[in-house]
C-alpha cells in the first residue's frame, strides 16, 4: 500500500547535472524518467559489486543486482554515468512515503530501524524519533567509485532537487567517512545519533539541511543543469 499523498512526478524527464568533463547525474523517478531507468539496475549492479563482493555485507540479492523492500516504484534515485557507465548512485525517499501491505508497513530505513523493523540495524540509530513530514528525505545505499568529484557531484545535485521540492532536510545513513566528506563539498551536517556498529562496520545517521543552491560553491566543479 502507497501513501495517498506520494512525491509528485518530474516535470522534465531527467533532472540533474553534468560537469565540463562529461559526467552526468541524473535525478530518476518513475514515470518521467522511464527511458534511463536501465541506469538503475546498472547502480543496484554496483551496489552488489560494493556491498556485497568487496564489503561482504549480508544483503539481499538476485540477477546480480543488490535491492531490497526501499527500492520501490515511487523511490527517487540518483544515477553518476559517464558514456553508459554507472559511477555511483544514491536512493532517495521522502519521510512521509509508506510501503507494504498487511501488517507490515515500511516508512524509511532510518526510521525502520529505530522501530525495530530491522534486524541486523541498531535501534539507537538516532538520539529521537526520525520524523513522517514531508520536508524530511533520506539519503541511502550512497556508493560512488569515480573519485571524490564524482560523489561531490552528487551531492550537489541532491541538494538542488531537494531544494526544487521544497525539502529541508535529508537524513542520511552512512560511515564517519561520509559524514566528513558530505561537510568538505559545502553541507552543514550534524549527526542526530551515535556512531554505530555491527558485523559490516560503523555507522551513523547525520542531518544535512537543504541549502538555496546560489549559495553552494562550486569547488572546482564547473556543472550545468542538464
Amino acid at each position: 500500500m502507497l501513501s495517498t499523498d506520494q512525491p509528485k512526478p518530474a516535470q522534465k524527464s531527467v533532472m540533474g547535472l553534468t560537469s565540463d568533463d562529461g559526467l552526468h547525474v541524473s535525478i530518476l523517478r518513475l514515470p518521467a524518467s522511464a527511458p534511463l531507468w536501465y541506469l538503475v539496475g546498472l547502480y543496484m549492479t554496483l551496489r552488489k559489486e560494493v556491498f556485497i563482493a568487496q564489503k561482504e555485507w549480508s544483503l539481499w540479492q538476485a540477477e546480480d543486482m543488490e535491492f531490497e523492500q526501499y527500492d520501490t516504484f515511487d523511490t527517487v534515485y540518483v544515477i553518476a554515468h559517464r558514456d553508459g557507465a554507472v559511477l555511483g548512485g544514491g536512493r532517495l525517499r521522502r519521510a512521509d512515503q509508506l510501503t507494504g501491505t498487511g501488517s507490515i508497513i515500511y516508512s524509511y530505513m532510518i526510521r525502520d530501524a529505530v522501530l525495530g523493523m530491522l534486524p541486523g540495524l541498531p535501534t539507537e540509530l538516532c538520539f529521537e524519533e526520525p520524523p513522517t513530514d514531508k520536508a524530511t528525505w533520506e539519503l541511502t545505499r550512497f556508493v560512488s567509485i569515480g573519485g571524490a568529484g564524482v560523489a561531490a557531484l552528487m551531492l550537489r545535485a541532491i541538494n538542488d532537487f531537494l531544494f526544487s521540492e521544497g525539502g529541508k532536510s535529508c537524513l542520511c545513513l552512512g560511515t564517519p567517512a561520509f559524514l566528513r566528506m558530505a561537510r568538505r563539498v559545502g553541507w552543514a551536517v550534524q549527526a542526530v545519533g551515535p556512531v554505530c556498529g555491527n558485523k559490516d562496520g560503523r555507522f551513523l545517521v547525520f542531518d544535512c539541511p537543504i541549502m538555496d543552491p546560489a549559495t553552494l560553491p562550486s569547488h572546482g566543479i564547473n556543472m550545468r543543469h542538464q
